[in-house]
């Protein structure tokens, strides 16, 4: 049966959570359990944040499409693969889901829960790294889908677990991701000051892929199946 634009609320909204949850727990575990050794804290990071991925779009992606960013609605929707109606669901979904997740984690290692970061995550080379890391992963969206669908969840993980150690950012990639780890003053936060620039990288860098993967196939969309629709829209 059709998922329902609530329930693919609720998978994006779950999503989103648990993914911040890992995002902001293993990089607190990591940087706790080395005793300060940032190395070895951004490895747990990477290894955490790459396998949720996996698991989440496994289980996701048959009832919302598991975009679990803001920065791939939007491109979806620009393909004409959701409506504005559902993208403004998706990303409503997104961004309160991910900041559930970060107060999730703060919680599970009896931080303060309400958190500002402190973190200065700004200049060029970072906002540059924020559209390297946005571009690559909306490519290997778009690209595995038209290629091996079903490699789509392990093709993303690993994406993002290498992108964590080849851009000067760590691989943020995510307006939805930014928004939330800027309220947490942990190993994985960003200051909210250094938000927007991030957001603008990452929007940037995602329709820069959408015309590389349009140039590249001669295609305007993969051949992806149109979203479900329930009975009831």
């Amino acid at each position: 049966m059709a998922a329902s634009l609530s329930q693919r609320f609720t998978a994006e909204f779950a999503g989103s959570a648990l993914l911040l949850a890992t995002v902001i727990g293993s990089g607190e575990m990591g940087i706790t359990l080395s005793g300060g050794n940032v190395a070895v804290a951004l490895l747990a990071n990477a290894l955490a944040t790459g396998a949720i991925l996996v698991v989440l779009i496994t289980m996701l992606e048959p009832i919302s499409g598991a975009h679990l960013n803001p920065a791939v609605t939007v491109v979806f929707l620009a393909r004409r693969d959701v409506s504005p109606k559902e993208a403004l669901t998706y990303v409503l979904a997104q961004v309160s889901g991910a900041v559930v997740g970060v107060l999730l984690a703060h919680a599970m290692f009896d931080l303060a829960i309400v958190q500002l970061s402190q973190k200065a995550r700004s200049g060029g080379a970072q906002a540059l790294s924020e559209w390297v890391a946005t571009f690559g992963l909306v490519a290997t969206i778009l690209l595995t889908l038209r290629a091996r669908r079903e490699a789509l969840a392990t093709a993303v993980g690993l994406y993002i677990m290498a992108a964590y150690w080849f851009t000067a950012s760590t691989s943020f990639a995510n307006p939805a991701v930014t928004f939330a780890r800027a309220l947490s003053d942990t190993f994985a936060g960003i200051r909210f000051a250094d938000v927007p620039l991030f957001v603008v990288s990452q929007v940037a860098g995602a329709f820069c892929a959408l015309f590389f993967v349009h140039r590249l196939t001669g295609e305007r969309r993969a051949e992806i199946p149109a979203p479900v629709q329930s009975p009831a829209e």
